[in-house]
């Protein structure tokens, strides 16, 4: 489990925001996350529309010992946010750790022994850390490979910077642990001079841990975070999600992608369609690893990691007006060119789909067909490695499906139809005839 904390002892900075938003993006990429909240005033589960007085446990029950009450497991407390996001939440009873732990040996590796459990199940685990460095901030130094620490691009911020990095480092060398600290620019607002000098003297002072990556200035966070929601579900093709997407790529290894910008003049209805079309589809492609979305082949699928959407769209968000009508073939076709076929095709009145993954374990397809649970439609390899096909009764009419292949949401590499849902992704579409 690849574990980072956002720290920073200055408010209003977006260490909350970061939190959430990078963990729902990491999740959206299809890796098991985890976020921590490790302040006291619990704003990550005011962000996710967490209720308070739903929270029985929290993160403070997973920080204590048997003399101080009933410990919890983390597994026990944390909530579901979304698929592959889970949330530890925490709330106004932390803020007595530092007083009930004061003197206690082993005091600062309380979150490092509580997540140890946990490791095998997350691949990533983002910290939110109180505005205040602590005990609780030094439980998560402890505990994480790596810190982030977000900065406004404005004055302030960056004359608090110099103080707040020299503070790092020392308690770093302190927790005797090699720690990678990055600086991640925020609320930058690339109309304001200061804003634009802000992040050019950030560039100078400390090329070394300065990210990529930067957070611009965009009220759809905002407006996401009122309605305890984190940008991936309130608006997908916002400028916040393409930066914390951005964000999530860099982390994982990958260059930030440039989206193409939205026109500055008034399109005609037509042509905003196809300028969203052209976004959302960037969008997508960079998510699944893919250039463009091509017309379909015999090659083999690309890896790529989605997460599920499993609820109905409308039809104002397609990206396509029209979807594959699926012709039929007739029933004296040959078996081989039936095996050898891949994507979806209807033979009589059954509808074959069919992909080529070649390292995949399991693979299943959901669908309007099937009430979109792939639990019930598993795909079979039928004795050859990698090539993978069902074949479904379907009457006819439109269907939308999606593969899950090893537990990653995906579409059908070799079906170029789709159409997007209200969170920015894309579901392959079929007419059965």
């Amino acid at each position: 489990m690849r574990t980072i904390a956002i720290i920073n002892q200055k408010g209003g900075c977006g260490k909350t925001t970061t939190s959430i938003n990078l963990a729902a993006c990491l999740a959206r990429l299809g890796h098991k996350t985890l976020l921590v909240d490790i302040d006291p005033q619990g704003h990550c589960g005011v962000g996710l529309a967490v209720p308070e007085e739903q929270i029985e446990r929290t993160l403070y029950d997973a920080m204590i010992e048997e003399r101080d009450g009933k410990p919890a497991k983390v597994s026990e407390i944390v909530w579901q946010i979304a698929s592959d996001f889970d949330l530890a939440p925490s709330n106004i009873k932390l803020s007595a750790f530092e007083q009930v732990f004061s003197g206690r040996p082993g005091r600062e590796d309380r979150l490092l022994k509580a997540l140890e459990p946990v490791k095998p199940i997350y691949e990533w685990c983002i910290i939110d850390c109180p505005p205040s460095v602590g005990l609780l901030t030094f439980n998560a130094l402890r505990a994480c490979d790596e810190v982030i620490v977000p900065v406004e691009t404005g004055y302030f911020s960056l004359h608090g910077l110099a103080k707040m990095m020299e503070t790092l480092e020392v308690l770093r060398d302190r927790c005797n642990k090699d720690i990678m600290i990055r600086v991640l620019p925020t609320l930058y607002d690339t109309r304001t001079k200061l804003a634009r000098e802000v992040l050019s003297e950030l560039r100078a002072k400390f090329r070394d841990y300065l990210m990529e990556s930067t957070v611009n200035f965009n009220t759809k966070l905002k407006e996401a975070a009122s309605f305890g929601q984190p940008i991936t579900e309130y608006d997908p093709g916002s400028r916040g999600y393409k930066d914390f997407v951005n964000l999530a790529r860099e982390l994982m290894g990958h260059r930030p992608v440039d989206i193409e910008p939205s026109p500055t003049e008034t399109l005609s209805r037509p042509a905003e369609l196809v300028q969203r079309a052209r976004q959302l589809a960037q969008l997508t492609n960079f998510q699944f690893g893919r250039g463009t979305i091509a017309a379909p082949t015999h090659a083999a699928a690309p890896e790529a990691t989605a997460v599920a959407t499993m609820e109905p769209i409308s039809s104002t968000d397609r990206l396509f007006a029209s979807a594959p009508r699926v012709q039929p073939i007739a029933v004296k076709s040959t078996q081989q060119k039936i095996e050898e076929f891949y994507g979806v095709k209807q033979v009589g009145e059954e509808v074959i789909f069919a992909a080529k993954f070649d390292n995949a374990r399991k693979v299943l397809i959901a669908g309007d067909f099937n009430g979109w649970l792939p639990i019930s439609t598993p795909m079979h390899t039928n004795g050859t490695p990698g090539s993978w096909r069902t074949t479904l009764p379907l009457p006819p009419g439109r269907y939308r499906y999606r593969f899950v292949v090893d537990g990653k949401w995906m579409t059908d590499p070799n079906n170029q139809y789709v159409e997007a849902n209200q969170f920015g992704e894309l579901n392959n579409v079929v007419e059965v005839d």
